[in-house]
């Protein structure tokens, strides 16, 4: 219940947030490197947030999203998806919309 109560208020207290594996400067996956190139390409500010100094967080994150896997995005309290969700839909267009949509660029 504790690490719910973490969760929520990591993706309160930022507009756009990333649980990834390693950090905005130093992904430890792939998967993670690719949202996070993703967000800087478009300039977005926003809180990473290491899942790999914590593994209550990195299981609690799995369970609160019902998402198996790492990257997770949220924007505005809302769960986006991971890797190949935000790459898809930054390749439409979605993604930049979403982000002017919610006045977040």
């Amino acid at each position: 219940m504790e690490i719910n109560k973490k969760i929520e208020e990591l993706i309160n207290n930022n507009d756009v947030c990333l649980f990834m594996k390693g950090t905005p400067d130093s992904p430890q996956c792939g998967f993670s490197m690719a949202v996070s190139n993703v967000l800087k390409h478009l300039k977005i500010n926003f809180k990473g947030i290491n899942v790999l100094e914590d593994e209550n967080l990195r299981q609690g994150i799995k369970e609160y999203s019902d998402w198996p896997t790492i990257p997770q995005l949220y924007v505005k309290k809302e769960f986006i998806g991971g890797c190949d969700i935000v790459k898809e839909m930054f390749e439409k267009g979605e993604l930049k919309k979403l982000f002017e949509n919610k006045k977040i660029i």
